[in-house]
């Protein structure tokens, strides 16, 4: 979701349904700095974008790139995750009045994410410390020198969410 989007919907409070059922094409990495200083929010939009660049890099050296990655959501509260050739399963569940879906790996690794929804696109955004371990769950391929440019790339400014973007197929 773009930041105009994400900017409009917060200056209004307009929110959407959201309607996880599908399947959820991975587009590029999301980045979101939450506070409720508008200054400050301004400030994190223009990081967002030199943060996003950073995290492409290195989300595509554990195979997280545009056409590598999606997520399939059920309506039994199911869902599939897709890295290359490499399928994870769990289940989910949404929390409207929060605004996180709560995934459930293999009935293992349990883990939230705040949902950015828009027409059809959607940002699942994790705190940097839970997006890490889902990074070295998916990412069979993945090297401790990325996951530590990943850490301190969030370790770099407070209040920052990462994760994916992604466009309803």
């Amino acid at each position: 979701m773009d930041n105009i989007s994400k900017a409009v919907n917060s200056i209004t409070g307009k929110k959407e349904t959201v309607n996880l059922i599908g399947v959820w094409n991975y587009t590029g990495s999301a980045v979101e700095f939450e506070s409720s200083d508008l200054l400050r929010q301004a400030g994190g939009a223009v990081a967002s974008l030199a943060v996003e660049n950073k995290m492409n890099t290195q989300l595509a050296k554990v195979g997280i790139k545009p056409g590598t990655m999606n997520f399939t959501f059920n309506a039994d509260s199911t869902f599939t995750s897709t890295v290359g050739k490499r399928t994870m399963s769990g289940s989910y569940s949404y929390n409207a009045s929060t605004g996180k879906v709560t995934l459930k790996y293999l009935q293992l690794l349990g883990t939230s994410a705040k949902v950015d929804y828009s027409s059809g696109e959607m940002a699942l955004l994790f705190d940097a410390d839970k997006l890490l371990k889902i990074l070295a769950f998916m990412g069979g391929k993945s090297t401790n020198t990325t996951l530590k440019t990943v850490s301190s790339i969030a370790k770099t400014y407070d209040g920052m969410l990462l994760g994916f973007d992604m466009k309803k197929k």
